[in-house]
């Protein structure tokens, strides 16, 4: 079950491969996580000195911690990967593909962050997907 979705990458991009890492962060950040407190639209992935960031996520202060009110909500976050994973991301960013974030969830108590290589859609092919949408919810309601 995903506690933060990102639920305009489908239609905007076409998802080439699906990776799946730890990230750091501070404990009052989880909570606020974990309280759905968090946004990934418009965040993206980097590889900077051979180390994957995420860059743009956006976590609001958690209700009961005075130290979260006066901490950046939007600051980098390292990425934990192996060495090889790293690589790879870094092949797939030079082809063009770019490294977008889709869910955040939790997973026996620890949380991590699904993201995948996207190219962007043209317009033809968004009106495909909503089409296709339109078609499955139309033949749902029909059984």
């Amino acid at each position: 079950m995903a506690l933060i979705e990102n639920k305009k990458i489908h239609l905007i991009y076409e998802i080439k491969e699906r990776f799946e890492a730890g990230i750091q962060l501070f404990g009052n950040e989880v909570k606020a996580i974990r309280n759905s407190q968090a946004q990934i639209d418009g965040a993206k992935i980097i590889i900077r000195g051979g180390e994957a960031y995420l860059v743009g996520m956006s976590v609001s202060p958690y209700q009961n911690s005075e130290k979260d009110k006066k901490d950046q909500n939007d600051r980098t976050r390292k990425l934990l990967l192996k060495k090889s994973e790293i690589l790879k991301l870094a092949t797939e960013s030079e082809k063009g593909y770019s490294l977008l974030p889709i869910k955040i969830y939790d997973t026996h108590g620890i949380l991590k962050l699904e993201f995948g290589s996207c190219k962007r859609k043209n317009k033809a092919d968004k009106r495909e997907t909503l089409k296709l949408k339109e078609f499955k919810k139309e033949k749902r309601n029909l059984v």
